[in-house]
């Protein structure tokens, strides 16, 4: 395959998609998320920012030392500490990038870096430099590349791969170009810049304008041969460019992208997008594009009878290509732990022994309470498993009296170590009181903004799937949990986001003290 043909996947999920308000990964979350990246068969992982905190250090740590196939990069900005930082982070990957930017456009020149233009030039030349000595594979980002004039930005451009640049990458910041204008500057880019076929152009686009997908996809018509982008379309903001529509929209549409090919395996979107938006706990729109509920939904009765006679109708995409499944294998409370173990295989998940013995735990728990599981049951106890966090918190038991004309009140009782912790408060409702009755346990003042339950199957056992966003002072956490009774999966993801507070103030705690000592 020529190069020339060849679309690199650069995703940034556990970067710029963490920087989603509200969704906060830990170092395993982040590495499941990998692991799932590497089969989903993307080119290049942006693991995090090693220099914003220890976290992103030791996730970029664990992720280089784990992951063998693809490239693992880390984002740092011009300046020696950063690039330092990547490097230290970055000594196990097989194939390490670092990523570095600085803005070029005038509003931040002026506003953010108060720096001349041959300031910004020498800056980034300086910094590509430092990062050739220690790295291999660098990539550069003039950020705020849309807003930027284009000769200043050919020049950088034609500079840092000068400087030893590999990829150079150019990124719609603020989500302000338009397709057209942005296969422009693209162009003129490849036109301009001498030395352009020494690098790989690569496209960052953020969706505040809901063009994403359509500037990355018209900037590979004009000849960049990178996409960043992120699953489910997460990122700062209104977010990034989707993994699974960029994809889909080049698969799809072969007879506008002559030729081009991604290493995506395609059947593994679903699963990809489904543990993503359990572990960062943002969920998918059901209309969304390719991975959405009911992207391969029909209600319409024209609808349903052109599908039955000709699926090509009314779906232009296969289900099974993107990872959506037909089968609805049941397992019950006789099944073993073998069948149980060899289902989660056939589902596509890779477990070690203890995962499995957990998940299997809760597997038996709920079959003892409902009839029938599917496989969405199932993925659902997968998935928590994923996402579990030190609990310094354990719901032991709650009670909630409540009825027609009688004020709703909640007894619950907490463990925290050895010690155990009970209240009790009324509420508006069931779940209020609850919510109300853990705040007045651990003497903290969450307030709810956002609650959700789902039903994660059809019928009246179905298992109950509950997520809470709460707002503790300036921290905004999520929570979540399942239980087929939603009262108790409402509480226990209210824990889960006492928990999840308890761990990122801790880690706060700990910046800190290293900060003081040095």
């Amino acid at each position: 395959m020529k190069k020339k043909d060849r679309v690199l996947i650069f995703d940034t999920t556990l970067r710029d998609g963490e920087q989603t308000p509200g969704a906060s990964l830990t170092v395993n979350e982040k590495l499941k998320i990998a692991l799932q990246l590497e089969k989903l068969g993307v080119d290049i992982i942006e693991a995090g920012f090693p220099r914003t905190s220890a976290g992103d250090l030791e996730a970029v740590k664990t992720v280089s030392r784990k992951l063998k196939k693809p490239v693992i990069c880390g984002l740092a900005r011009a300046i020696k500490q950063d690039i330092d930082a990547a490097h230290e982070a970055l000594k196990s990957a097989k194939k390490p990038r670092v990523h570095v930017f600085l803005a070029t456009s005038k509003i931040h020149m002026q506003h953010k870096l108060k720096k001349a233009k041959d300031e910004i030039l020498k800056a980034s030349i300086d910094a590509v430099k430092y990062a050739r000595k220690k790295f291999d594979d660098v990539e550069f980002s003039p950020e705020d590349a849309s807003r930027t004039e284009l000769d200043f930005l050919a020049e950088v451009v034609e500079r840092v791969i000068k400087a030893g640049a590999k990829t150079v990458n150019i990124p719609d910041t603020v989500g302000y170009a338009y397709p057209e204008e942005f296969g422009r500057t693209i162009e003129y880019l490849m036109n301009n810049v001498p030395n352009i076929n020494k690098a790989v152009i690569s496209v960052h686009c953020h969706n505040d304008l809901g063009l994403g997908v359509s500037n990355s996809l018209e900037a590979v018509r004009r000849g960049a041969r990178q996409i960043e982008c992120t699953i489910n379309g997460l990122g700062e903001r209104a977010g990034n460019a989707s993994l699974e529509e960029v994809i889909m929209a080049m698969k799809m549409r072969k007879d506008v992208f002559r030729g081009l090919t991604t290493g995506i395996v395609t059947p593994e979107l679903y699963r990809t997008s489904k543990l993503v938006s359990k572990l960062t706990g943002i969920k998918v729109q059901p209309n969304k594009a390719i991975i959405g509920e009911n992207a391969f939904s029909h209600e319409s009765g024209i609808h349903q009878d052109g599908v039955l006679k000709k699926r090509v109708t009314y779906e232009i995409i296969r289900p099974q290509d993107v990872g959506f499944k037909g089968s609805t294998l049941v397992l019950g409370k006789l099944s073993g732990r073998h069948a149980f173990s060899e289902r989660l295989k056939k589902l596509g998940y890779s477990l070690s022994a203890r995962e499995v013995d957990q998940a299997f735990i809760r597997f038996k728990d709920l079959a003892d309470k409902k009839a029938k599981l599917f496989d969405e049951d199932l993925a659902t106890i997968v998935e928590d498993e994923l996402s579990t966090i030190p609990e310094e918190y354990k719901l032991l038991n709650f009670q909630v009296t409540c009825g027609h004309s009688v004020k709703p009140i909640a007894n619950v009782e907490l463990r925290k170590g050895k010690e155990t912790i009970s209240a009790s408060a009324a509420g508006d409702g069931p779940i209020d009181a609850c919510f109300k009755t853990i705040d007045k346990a651990l003497g903290c003042k969450g307030k709810l903004l956002d609650y959700k339950v789902n039903a994660v199957t059809g019928g009246k056992d179905a298992l109950g799937e509950a997520s809470v966003r709460v707002g503790f002072g300036k921290d905004m956490i999520n929570g979540r949990a399942s239980s087929t009774d939603v009262i108790e999966a409402s509480v226990l993801a209210y824990v889960n986001a006492v928990n999840r507070l308890s761990l990122r103030r801790k880690k706060n705690t700990n910046k800190s003290r290293r900060a003081k000592r040095k």
